[in-house]
């Protein structure tokens, strides 16, 4: 299905105008809705987004109004859906622009198609060249298919439509006025001349009507002619400015068409690069094609050629603005030009961030955080730079010291942190949170969902024991309860003591990884008050069975108090803090983390089938037993 052709041939662009934009360029694309917001266009000019390998939509802003644009894989997806948009922006890299710009030739609906690309090569340029003049031949009834590029930045009919960055900030879109038409016709090579003259021509007229970067490869794709001729036909243009380059003959092309007088409205024109006489050797200037091989391709010699042929051509560039003042004054004066009133313009919403960076807005937060902060120059814990941790040689305890805790805690406290990771990181395959990992990783679930498995085992009975054990041991202790008077209180309650028993271990067998805990507290902590109380509650309990011992998950307990008191760097309400909010708890799962990672592995590693439980391991209770 092709469209109807709505617009005059020497239109590129209107205000109906709508485009494919080529790869997802958010910037770009939020600019080309910035400013057809500003033109009070109805309708954003991006009608769809291509991205291969991509689909779905992509949110943009249409003034206040947040929208959307759909996205597809391909153009002749796009094309399907859009049959009406007949522009292609194409942000393709240079190696892949060819391939897609030639799918846009081909395609019925697509009528300009723009190649921002640098650096393609020149062989595939020209078959794009050779390819579009062969579809314009096969399709004499159809709109003509034009190319801008490759390398350049497009651009603009003011007040319609724009190409991307074409122009710009929004304030200088204003500035320059290119929010509503003007009378001129600007036609150069060079996309950051293009920039410039359009405000050059804001001070000295009432701005372009159109304004044209062909690119500045040595085969651009359309020539400063042919957009001359658009111009002499387009009666809403009454003055034409054309700024070339040293090197080709496109300017000779200019002057044949001259003299042949099918130019006849005033034009402007300007070959920068006369310096480049004094230089005793080849000079390039930028662009690809700006580079004289002939004394006939020079600056010098253009410009002398143009000035002979009847097209006004200012001494210097400096020259070129009171040049264009002067002949926009005289056409005012003859009524060929009559200035529009300025249309007012629309106050364009400020981005969230740029209207935040200027303080002026005030939003209450969603969320609040005091442990860490990545919106400078680099990411802190704590107000401490990531990068001098790592100079400083800190620990994992070190991080969870600031994270966790939000201070930098004693190195005895850290050590401790350190051997309880140690100590909890994996009870064998048996426990229920490793049995749980083991069976999710042999389901064939990925890691993640494995840990979590697992993870979500711990709580009183698994791991939480050390939470309950650190609060009761504490209520007690602190309020000089009697070790006998607790123990038989617990007794009464039915409630087991935390932290106290073991399946193997007893007064016997000692767990050499508690001795190991006790040693180290009774070592480095100068308050082990809790510890004792532990141990006095230990020896009561192992009076009546010898496995009623202090079991690690005790014994982290009590030690763990011990070293929060010791430090001196908290507060009695602050320790009540973290351990009802479960510190401990919290040490454990991230302990235990790293063994259930490791049977993760380990089972993916050995390639382990699904698990089934054996039937003879289960009691099978079906209600007919006698």
């Amino acid at each position: 299905m092709t469209s109807t052709p709505t617009k005059p041939s020497y239109e590129l662009f209107t205000k109906d105008t709508t485009a494919f934009f080529y790869n997802l360029k958010a910037d770009a694309i939020q600019r080309m809705l910035d400013f057809d917001y500003l033109c009070q266009r109805t309708t954003p000019s991006i009608a769809a987004i291509i991205h291969p390998g991509k689909s779905g939509f992509h949110k943009v802003f249409f003034g206040a109004k947040e929208i959307t644009i759909p996205i597809y894989k391909t153009i002749p997806e796009a094309t399907i859906h859009h049959p009406n948009t007949d522009v292609l922006i194409n942000f393709a890299s240079f190696r892949s622009a060819y391939e897609s710009s030639k799918q846009a030739i081909l395609a019925p609906t697509i009528h300009t198609i723009i190649i921002v690309a640098e650096g393609i090569p020149e062989r595939h340029t020209r078959e794009l060249i050779a390819i579009q003049n062969q579809y314009n031949q096969t399709h004499p009834t159809s709109l003509s298919k034009t190319i801008l590029g490759p390398s350049t930045v497009g651009g603009i009919t003011a007040g319609s439509f724009r190409i991307a960055n074409c122009g710009g900030t929004n304030d200088n879109i204003i500035r320059a006025k290119l929010h509503r038409p003007g009378s001129i016709g600007l036609i150069s090579k060079s996309g950051g001349i293009t920039n410039e003259m359009f405000n050059i021509l804001a001070r000295s007229t009432d701005g372009i009507y159109e304004g044209i970067a062909i690119g500045g490869d040595t085969y651009p794709a359309t020539t400063l002619l042919d957009h001359i001729l658009r111009f002499e036909a387009n009666p809403n243009i009454k003055l034409i400015i054309a700024l070339g380059e040293i090197g080709g003959q496109q300017e000779y092309d200019i002057i044949k068409v001259k003299q042949q007088h099918k130019i006849t409205k005033p034009l402007i024109m300007l070959i920068p690069g006369i310096s480049a006489k004094i230089f005793p050797w080849e000079v390039q200037f930028g662009h690809a094609g700006a580079k004289a091989d002939k004394a006939e391709e020079s600056a010098e010699a253009k410009n002398q050629a143009l000035k002979q042929a009847g097209i006004i051509v200012p001494d210097s560039f400096e020259q070129l603005e009171p040049t264009i003042k002067a002949i926009y004054e005289k056409l005012l004066k003859d009524k060929i030009i009559t200035p529009q009133p300025e249309p007012l313009i629309p106050k364009l919403p400020l981005d969230y961030n740029e209207a935040l960076k200027q303080n002026l807005i005030r939003k209450p937060t969603n969320f609040t955080t005091t442990i860490s902060c990545d919106t400078g120059d680099e990411p802190t814990y704590n107000n401490q730079p990531i990068s001098n941790l790592i100079e400083n040689k800190a620990s994992i305890s070190d991080i969870i010291s600031l994270l966790w805790f939000k201070k930098q805690l004693p190195k005895q406290f850290t050590k401790l942190i350190e051997l309880a990771i140690i100590i909890c990181a994996d009870h064998g395959p048996a426990v229920s949170g490793t049995h749980n990992s083991i069976v999710t990783a042999r389901a064939g679930k990925d890691i993640i969902s494995s840990l979590c498995s697992g993870l979500l085992t711990i709580g009183p009975r698994f791991g939480g024991a050390i939470d309950d054990a650190a609060r009761y041991f504490k209520q007690a202790c602190d309020n000089n309860i009697p070790p006998k008077q607790f123990v038989e209180d617990m007794k009464k309650r039915g409630i087991l003591i935390p932290g106290i028993g073991h399946r193997v271990k007893s007064i016997r067998n000692p767990d050499k990884r508690v001795e190991l805990l006790k040693q180290y507290t009774t070592t480095n902590f100068k308050n082990t008050s809790y510890l004792n109380y532990a141990l006095k509650v230990e020896h009561l309990t192992t009076q009546k069975a010898e496995n009623l011992i202090l079991n690690v998950d005790g014994c982290l307990a009590v030690c763990f108090l011990d070293a929060l008191t010791s430090s001196n760097q908290f507060t009695t309400a602050e320790i009540n803090e973290i351990i009802n909010i479960g510190y401990l708890n919290a040490i454990f799962a991230l302990s235990r983390s790293i063994g259930l990672i490791g049977h993760i592995l380990d089972q993916k590693r050995l390639n382990a089938e699904l698990y089934r439980h054996p039937t003879d391991d289960i009691l099978y209770l079906t209600g007919d037993e006698k």
